[in-house]
């Protein structure tokens, strides 16, 4: 159900995915579609978390805590922008999830295993050091939302490219 919901999204937004139209993507019964989730809601949640824990782990497999913060991060976010390139869907999804009313809900839904990743590197006490006294929102939005929307958006650049952006991102979320 978590597939379908995300393939239909990232092909035409939340308004084409119906419950009904997710339950056809799936290959199963409106029905058996409520079984699993009482709501739409409930399942752009669930899919909202999913993704998050999928990119999460892709984050922590990068954060190599040799690596000095700045060098991490960039592993980390090249990291990211790799699995979105690998799974465009995820980007898609997260892009058109950024601008909907569920929005915040999902924001809101505990993360679970691998979900808070991106947390907790940017909380480890090297990392904390240097980030910009922000909400967690704006660091997402300044540190790794470029990755998803260069992604959703089908930017093809170079690693030389890749990498700017990355330290691009590092400054706009760290401290002077």
């Amino acid at each position: 159900m978590r597939r379908a919901l995300r393939t239909l999204v990232a092909e035409g937004g939340f308004h084409g995915a119906a419950m009904s139209a997710v339950a056809q993507e799936a290959g199963v019964a409106t029905g058996t579609a409520y079984t699993y989730y009482s709501s739409k809601e409930e399942l752009v949640v669930a899919t909202y978390v999913e993704t998050k824990a999928e990119m999460g782990l892709a984050a922590m497999e990068a954060a190599d805590p040799a690596l000095e913060p700045e060098q991490r991060f960039v592993a980390v976010w090249l990291a990211i922008h790799a699995h979105l390139e690998a799974n465009p869907d995820r980007a898609r999804f997260l892009a058109q999830l950024e601008s909907s009313p569920y929005l915040e809900k999902a924001r809101a839904a505990p993360l679970g295993e691998g979900g808070g990743a991106l947390t907790e590197i940017v909380t480890e006490p090297d990392m904390a050091a240097r980030m910009a006294e922000l909400p967690a929102p704006i660091l997402y939005e300044l540190g790794v939302a470029p990755a998803v929307r260069l992604v959703a958006g089908g930017a093809r650049l170079s690693p030389a490219e890749l990498r700017s952006i990355a330290e691009a991102c590092w400054r706009a979320i760290t401290r002077p």
